[in-house]
């Protein structure tokens, strides 16, 4: 018996389409709490060092959130269609755009607006056409 025959057998476990959609969505999600922690992170310190970088509780956290999101992203990408999975990735800007203007009093303007709906309508008009 070789080496390559006593390998564990590749899990029987597969995502559907939906399920790939749902957790790619999930992963936006985490990526702009991510990125919401790290920017709540940076305003915690006036120098940026290795030891206030790595001590700073919010900084962590949104790395740990990008790195669940980033073993999620790929379990999902595993199962699904690339040309429809990874666009709705760019649902994280829509996220991070709400989230700053709620959490930090950032100010939208037209061309955020126009941004983030020209985002919103792609994933859409993207989603429309991946139906099977």
């Amino acid at each position: 018996m070789t080496a390559i025959s006593r390998e564990h057998p590749r899990s029987s476990f597969r995502f559907t389409h939906a399920q790939s959609v749902a957790l790619v969505f999930g992963c936006t999600l985490l990526g702009a709490a991510a990125q919401i922690l790290m920017k709540s992170g940076a305003g915690g310190f006036s120098t940026a060092n290795l030891a206030a970088i790595v001590t700073n509780v919010s900084l962590f956290g949104g790395y740990v959130l990008y790195g669940i999101s980033t073993v999620l992203l790929i379990l999902a990408l595993r199962d699904g269609e690339l040309s429809l999975l990874y666009p709705i990735v760019s649902l994280s800007y829509v996220w991070v755009t709400v989230l700053s203007v709620m959490i930090f009093q950032e100010k939208l303007n037209l061309y955020k607006i126009l941004g983030v709906s020209t985002i919103v309508i792609g994933v859409a008009v993207l989603g429309r056409n991946g139906k099977r």
